[in-house]
């Protein structure tokens, strides 16, 4: 599996997360894990559905099954109070 995506005892579980940030955001990671083919069709349906754009998710990567490549999409949005 990528090192990228395994947390760091002095990191967050999501990359590029700031701590003064994170208590007035909710987080969320989506993880599409597949075929190549599989993991850009899904990503170019969720463009078409208005769900996030392309350049939004992580580079492919390869996943811990060696026949699978997975990319990831981290949302941050303000807490309703």
């Amino acid at each position: 599996m990528s090192q990228e995506f395994l947390p760091d005892d002095n990191e967050s579980d999501c990359p590029n997360d700031e701590s003064a940030a994170e208590s007035e955001q909710d987080v969320v990671c989506v993880t599409v894990t597949g075929s190549p083919k599989s993991v850009r069709e899904t990503i170019l349906t969720l463009y078409r559905l208005g769900f996030a754009e392309v350049g939004d998710w992580s580079p492919v990567q390869r996943a811990a099954n060696p026949k699978q490549v997975m990319s990831v999409l981290i949302r941050r949005r303000k807490r309703k109070a």
